[in-house]
Formats: C-alpha cells, sequence, structure tokens
C-alpha cells in the first residue's frame, strides 16, 4: 500500500524527514508514533501528495499520491478540519460533488448513527463531533488508504475513545488500510498491526506490531527507540 525508498523533505535547508525506508503492507492498520517534530506530519503530508520529496521516492497504491491516485486516498488532517460556517448536510452535499466515488447513503447513515443533526453548522458542534464529521467525510471517498494526522489529540478521553472505536468497525466493514499517527501511544496500543516510529527526522523502527514488540510493552518498546535516537 505504502512504499517509501531513502525519501526525504528539507524546507529551507533543514531536514524534516531524511532517509525514510519502509513498507506498510494492504489491509494493516499503520500507527505511525513519535514526538514532536519527529517528522511525523512531513511523512503523511508526503504520502497523501500535499508535499513532494526532496530526494528519495514514495509510492502509494503503486504510484505517486497524486492525480488519479488521490481519489483512492483519504485525509484527516490534524484538528479535524471542517468548514466551520457550513451545516452538516452542506458538508455531504459538497463531499458528493467533489468525489466521483462518494457514498452517500453511507455518510448520511453514519451522521444518523452518531446523532449529527444535519442543519447545524459545523461551528457549533464539539471538537468530538467536529472529528466525527471529518472521518465520515473521509470514509464517504471509499478510500483504500485512509491518513489520519492525530485527529484525536485535543479530544477528552471518552471523545478519543469513541473517534477510534468508529475507526475500527469502519475499518473492519471495507478492509480499508489505515495510517494513524498519534503521540498518544495508548491510542495505538490496542487496534494497530504495524508500527512505524520516528525520531528526529529518521525512521527507528517500522514493521508488524507483534513482531517488533515481542511481547514487550508498546510504550516501552517506543520509549527505547528513540532513547536510542538521542
Amino acid at each position: 500500500m505504502i512504499e517509501a525508498r531513502g525519501a526525504g523533505r528539507r524546507f529551507r535547508g533543514r531536514w524534516a524527514l531524511r532517509e525514510c525506508t519502509l513498507e506498510v503492507p494492504t489491509g494493516r492498520m499503520a500507527g505511525l508514533v513519535g514526538p514532536n517534530g519527529a517528522g511525523k506530519s512531513t511523512l503523511l503530508q508526503l504520502t497523501v501528495g500535499l508535499l513532494a520529496p526532496s530526494e528519495g521516492e514514495l509510492r502509494v497504491l503503486g504510484g505517486p499520491p497524486t492525480g488519479p491516485q488521490s481519489a483512492r486516498i483519504g485525509f484527516v488532517g490534524q484538528d479535524a478540519p471542517v468548514h466551520r460556517s457550513l451545516t452538516v448536510a452542506e458538508h455531504l452535499t459538497l463531499g458528493a460533488k467533489l468525489n466521483r466515488h462518494w457514498d452517500g447513503a453511507g455518510a448520511r447513515r453514519r451522521i444518523e448513527e452518531l446523532g449529527l443533526e444535519p442543519g447545524r453548522r459545523a461551528g457549533r458542534l464539539s471538537g468530538g463531533q467536529r472529528a466525527q464529521l471529518a472521518l465520515t467525510l473521509a470514509l464517504a471517498k471509499r478510500p483504500e488508504l485512509l491518513v489520519l494526522d492525530e485527529p484525536v489529540a485535543a479530544l477528552d478521553p471518552l471523545a478519543r475513545r469513541e473517534f477510534l472505536d468508529g475507526l475500527a468497525r469502519a475499518r473492519a466493514d471495507h478492509g480499508t488500510t489505515v495510517l494513524l499517527s498519534s503521540h498518544l501511544v495508548s491510542d495505538l496500543s490496542r487496534d494497530c498491526d504495524h508500527l512505524i516510529v520516528l525520531g528526529r527526522g529518521r525512521v527507528r523502527a517500522a514493521g508488524p506490531s507483534a513482531e517488533l514488540l515481542g511481547g514487550r510493552d508498546l510504550e516501552e518498546y517506543v520509549l527505547e527507540r528513540l532513547e536510542e535516537a538521542r
């Protein structure tokens, strides 16, 4: 699903990500973890085609993550961005106009299950509700790859768990490959079966969680890899 070979990105002479080589197989839920400034958002933006590599190559679904490939990728950025002046229903209408393979029935059903009022403006929703709306829009694209950049970091524990539960159900229903970034290791411990650890702009570990951990605690393992990066 994702293949990076020596990928890196430089901003004004400073490398945010360097020599990134990894693979994420189809059907996995991959957790991307690392401290602030480790390069997580840069890697995710390369994955969805918002940035181009300064060096190396990153391929998604066998090709560059731009052009026709972008229709097969769903993305929820930090703070679950939505249009605060639009209603929930207007978001669904906009999504239908912008996406060729839009699942309108599934989006409406999910909005109803979540108890989101179609006529309510996004700016009047709670943080958890906005995150769920953003996830609904991404899922309604019927993406083969869903990329999420710390979408629950600002939510309270209950809203965070509800979001992750909804994500797990959607993945089970559609077989979507997921790449989820979080600096909260607890968010990744239950559902992620693939792990990527970034530290100081480089990959410190990447592979199936069971093989990497070998029965060890996830947080302990991550801290060990990051300590080695110092």
